[in-house]
C-alpha cells in the first residue's frame, strides 16, 4: 500500500469508529426512552382507571342525593 492508501484507510476506519459509537449512543437513547414511554404509559393507564372510579362514585352519590342532573344546562339558542 501506498502511504496515501495508508491514510485514506486510517481516515476511513476512524469515521467507521465515529458512526459505530454515534449508533450505540442512539441505540442506548432510544432504549432509554421506550422504558420512559411505557413507564408513563402505565401511569396514565392508572389514572384513567382511577378517573373512572371516581366518576362512577360521584354519579352514584348524585343519585342518592336526588340530583338526576346536577349539571345545570345552558339555554338552547335560537
Amino acid at each position: 500500500m501506498t502511504e496515501e492508501a495508508d491514510a485514506r484507510h486510517g481516515t476511513l476506519a476512524a469515521r467507521i469508529d465515529t458512526l459505530e459509537m454515534m449508533v450505540a449512543h442512539q441505540a442506548e437513547a432510544i432504549e432509554d426512552l421506550n422504558k420512559t414511554i411505557t413507564s408513563q404509559w402505565s401511569l396514565v393507564d392508572k389514572l384513567k382507571r382511577s378517573m373512572d372510579v371516581l366518576a362512577d362514585r360521584v354519579q352514584e352519590a348524585e343519585s342518592r342525593a336526588g340530583l338526576a342532573n346536577p349539571v345545570e344546562q345552558p339555554p338552547p339558542h335560537y
